[in-house]
């Protein structure tokens, strides 16, 4: 997971990515001609000190268009000599990444940038560049990128990838740009899909029309093609397109499955159960049969559920179970509010579609073990190693029709990502042949197993409900704001707080735990390096009084806890300062901060970090949204609170030096110029202690 937090510091990370810094990077651009392919290259390996090497089909013949093989060559003999590669090829299908993909292996990472860019976009770029290296260009090109967009399929990351990034449009382009250019040699990315909705989808928004006769074709010729209606599965009305370049009459839908109403902000404390369905398609049992006996068991359940949620789950909209369940539900008039479908991946359904879950279901094997394919290794593979050891210590095998509830180890990245605080492992009724436990068609018995199974699933859920009233049921709280459940401490309010965002709470309340952490401790405060700084120097100091979750929740009676904190920054200033008498720094505290328990960040104002990726994090120490020490102090005394500047925007303003305040368009050029940039300070900083260079008093008494 990328650094979400903009404090940093003690989020959790998985120790894995932390064991394989600066591997070499094999990237294979995906995407049609035109797509933006060459020039994503460009601009990473222009900003980006890692050292690359652009591998493309088009030259790699002394300038000249070569073969596959060649590039294959190339890619080896780079990634012997330590660098990094892009291959800068189509590679719109399966068959064409697969050699490339066996580049990697134990010391090299392969990875996907998918630039699913609008057809008409590409379409339009082609028609009317020239003077490409490949000669691909004009009209009769885009007749290509055309009929080449048909046939696309998209990479996934069960053919070997480490890290697949879709970019949907050129604001994803661009940010793609920006995340490869940030990694330096010692570096590793987050693996996993960024980016996609539906990874299996093949067509797009904008596909244009061409005359008939598509060599004929010239920038003029290309007009958007008209929309029609077409009813879809469930009377869905889809939008289509007609495309005569050899395909008459081909309808491309381009809508998604609807976001169902029932998910909104005020849902984040609502236990929620995403399950797929149990009777997986390598199991081959009849979709209509299983799609009656999960109506039948979800419509059994919906009194005993409360204020709980069911939601079906699957990766495409094309979802022929989906469709059934969906249509059967609304016959039985069951709550679309309490049960409901979704597209997306069930292991990524907050991050990447919104949709807080606390449990997810697996389609396990009797084993209980990681791999096959579908749901079964994509949760095993989400979760990591603590999955399978927190099963193993319950259970060895399990029988069909039963379901096995494992709560999910607080280092599983499932938890701290996703919030899912249990997976229920499910078996379900098998007419496959070549599996275990085969029922040769004997549906009599398959249908009693698979109603067992869902009725195991939903009691094992509603024994998790049932036992996790006071504790947070999602990571929700982690990009939104606080969650209705609202509980007086010490005579304020305070949200609820995910389990991953308690680990400051935790050293605070708890600092000879954690003696590997501290620096200091006193019965008042807990000095701590920032486990990912933004700067040379970067500590927190933790308030150890319960109930002092944020800035927000400090009153005039905590003024002396305020001082002292304040002293302990500067005396650890003044230890830095005497190694490195080059050095400035800064004391204060975040608006609105995404851990609990109140800290004062105590940074030198270099920001030199391989952990200041993105603009929140800049943004989060050099605009307003960085309230300082000094002023909160004074507020403190005088209003009996602090000023709280709780505004997205100043997160997201554009990205401006601290010194000069000139704007870049990115971190990597932001990094570039704050490298060299000797502007004195704004004066407004070097006011009343702000800043904290050598010998300078604060003149605050403790």
């Amino acid at each position: 997971m990328e650094e979400m937090d903009i404090d940093g510091a003690s989020k959790p990370k998985a120790c894995e990515q932390e064991k394989e810094k600066g591997k070499p990077i094999v990237a294979l651009l995906v995407g049609a001609p035109a797509s933006g392919k060459s020039t994503f290259c460009e601009n990473v390996m222009r900003a980006s000190s890692r050292p690359w090497v652009r591998i493309c089909q088009d030259t790699i013949n002394n300038g000249k268009a070569g073969s596959k093989p060649q590039c294959l060559k190339s890619a080896a003999a780079s990634l012997k000599e330590g660098k990094s590669v892009f291959i800068d090829r189509c590679n719109l299908d399966k068959d064409q990444r697969v050699e490339f993909v066996k580049l990697g292996g134990a010391e090299v990472e392969v990875h996907a940038v998918v630039l699913d860019l609008p057809a008409k976009l590409c379409i339009s770029r082609i028609a009317k560049r020239t003077r490409h290296e490949g000669n691909l260009q004009g009209g009769k090109a885009a007749a290509v990128v055309n009929r080449m967009l048909q046939n696309k399929e998209l990479p996934k990351l069960s053919e070997g990838f480490s890290r697949i990034t879709f970019c949907r449009n050129e604001t994803d382009v661009d940010a793609a740009v920006n995340t490869y250019a940030a990694v330096g040699p010692s570096d590793t990315l987050p693996r996993g899909c960024f980016g996609q909705k539906d990874p299996n989808a093949k067509t797009q928004l904008g596909i244009m029309k061409f005359l008939k006769r598509p060599h004929e074709t010239n920038t003029q010729d290309l007009v958007p093609s008209q929309p029609t209606e077409e009813k879809g599965p469930c009377g869905k009305t889809q939008e289509t397109v007609s495309s005569s370049s050899g395909m008459a009459n081909q309808k491309i839908k381009v809508s998604e499955d609807p976001v169902p109403s029932s998910i909104s902000q005020d849902d984040s404390d609502v236990p929620t159960l995403a399950f797929p369905s149990i009777s997986t398609a390598d199991f081959q049992f009849n979709l209509e049969k299983a799609s009656d006996i999960i109506v039948q068991k979800v419509e059994e359940f919906m009194d005993k559920l409360g204020n709980a949620r069911l939601v079906l789950v699957d990766l495409t909209e094309r979802s022929k179970i989906l469709s059934l369940v969906r249509a059967k539900a609304a016959e039985k008039n069951i709550d679309s509010k309490r049960f409901f479908t979704f597209v997306g991946d069930i292991c990524q359904l907050y991050t990447k579609g919104g949709l807080r879950c606390n449990v997810i279901a697996n389609a396990a094997n009797w084993r209980l073990k990681p791999g096959g394919g579908g749901v079964n290794a994509a949760i095993f593979n989400a979760a990591g190693a603590a999955l399978e050891t927190a099963t193993m210590d319950r259970a060895k095998t399990l029988h069909p029709g039963n379901a096995l509830v494992v709560p999910l180890p607080s280092t599983s990245p499932l938890y701290h990502k996703e919030g899912v605080t249990h997976v229920i492992h499910v078996l379900g009724p098998n007419m496959n042949p070549n599996r275990p436990n085969c029922l040769d068609n004997d549906y009599i018995k398959g249908c009693k197993v698979l109603e067992d199974a869902y009725s195991s699933l939903f009691k094992g859920f509603l024994s998790v409900a049932n036992t996790q009233v006071s504790l947070p049921r999602s990571s929700g709280s982690i990009l939104s704001g606080p969650s209705k459940l609202e509980n007086k401490i010490s005579g304020t309010k305070t949200k609820s707080w995910a389990p991953c965002l308690q680990a400051l709470y935790n050293i605070a309340m708890q600092p000879e735990k954690h003696d590997k952490q501290v620096l200091e401790a006193s019965d008042d405060f807990v000095v701590i390096n920032d486990m990912y700084p933004k700067a040379k120097r970067h500590l927190l100091v933790l308030a150890r009084i319960k109930g002092l979750d944020c800035l927000a929740d400090v009153h005039k009676e905590h003024l002396h806890l305020l001082k002292i904190m304040h002293e302990v920054g500067l005396r650890w200033t003044d230890k830095f300062l005497g190694e490195d008498a080059s050095l400035v720094f800064r004391l204060g505290y975040h608006s609105v901060p995404s851990m609990r328990q109140l800290h004062l960040h105590v940074i030198s104002q270099d920001f030199d970090s391989k952990h200041l990726k993105h603009k929140k994090h800049w943004n989060s120490f050099t605009t307003a949204f960085f309230r300082d020490s000094v002023d909160v102090i004074e507020e403190v005394n005088d209003h009996g609170k602090a000023t709280i500047l709780d505004d997205n925007k100043l997160l997201s303003m554009e990205l401006r030096c601290h010194r000069c305040r000139s704007a870049h368009p990115n971190i990597p050029r932001l990094k570039s110029h704050i490298s060299n940039c000797q502007d004195p300070f704004p004066a407004e900083l070097q006011k009343k202690g702000r800043l904290v260079p050598a010998q300078t008093n604060s003149g605050i008494e403790p």
